[in-house]
């Protein structure tokens, strides 16, 4: 099986079928946990399959798979009093998911834009070219929203198209612009500091960033998608950073 075969099926059978004993087929006896929802090892995550409500359900949206790195984007039905969206990424090793990574945000019924935080293609376009977009996105992020040269941001983002699913910002460059200058307004600013991880997967790049949202510690998932050589729609959750978790594994 592939990467993306293997995190699909022990999914569906962890959280479709909520069968806590599906760790014991898909789950490395070393599985490496940087979640805030458990603890660590195929145990936490036993316990955490173990305890979801019978009326609990996974939507999936987005598969992107990349090396041995496979990230889903969906909305998650049961975890608490409203739907959350979660981005979740598992390293698959020896046919088992090794390690695990996630973001997630309470759904909202209005956004800005009018879009939804999960709506848009939801297929991999295979004929894009997976490598060119990797370093497009990769050079966004390092070079605008890292290194702060927002002058730079039409080498990188459509001027024509650029369809926006973040809850406070609007369509198209226009509307970056307006929510940029409402953070600058405020006296907010929002700082890129690492970049830890790049996922590509033909027009689609997730990229896992570390940062501050004002002066809140903050975790930066933003899922691109490529056109042209350009950015055309993005998708993000920038959960807070806790102060502890669970283990000792950190966020990222």
């Amino acid at each position: 099986m592939t990467a993306k075969e293997t995190v699909l099926t022990a999914a569906a059978q962890l959280f479709g079928d909520r069968d806590p004993s599906a760790v014991d087929r898909w789950v490395s006896a070393t599985y490496r946990q940087h979640s805030a929802l458990a603890t660590d090892g195929p145990d936490g995550l036993r316990a955490l399959v173990a305890g979801l409500p019978d009326d609990f359900r996974y939507d999936l949206h987005r598969v992107l798979a990349d090396g041995d790195l496979v990230a889903l984007h969906g909305t998650y039905h049961g975890f608490g009093p409203e739907p959350l969206v979660a981005f979740d990424v598992f390293r698959v090793e020896d046919g088992r998911l090794a390690e695990h990574w996630d973001a997630l945000t309470p759904v909202v019924p209005r956004t800005v834009s009018g879009r939804s935080q999960t709506d848009g293609p939801t297929a991999i376009d295979a004929r894009a070219d997976t490598e060119a977009n990797r370093a497009l996105v990769t050079g966004f992020v390092e070079t605008v929203l890292k290194g702060g040269k927002t002058d730079a941001v039409t080498d990188f983002l459509s001027t024509e198209t650029y369809h926006q699913h973040n809850v406070g910002i609007g369509d198209g460059l226009d509307g970056l612009g307006a929510a940029l200058a409402a953070l600058a307004d405020q006296g907010v600013s929002m700082v890129y500091t690492e970049l830890h991880r790049v996922i590509a997967d033909g027009d689609l790049v997730l990229t896992v960033s570390e940062g501050a949202f004002g002066p809140t510690p903050t975790a930066f998932y933003d899922l691109f998608r490529v056109a042209d050589g350009r950015i055309v729609e993005h998708w993000d959750i920038t959960p807070q950073i806790p102060g502890t978790l669970p283990h000792g594994n950190g966020l990222f």
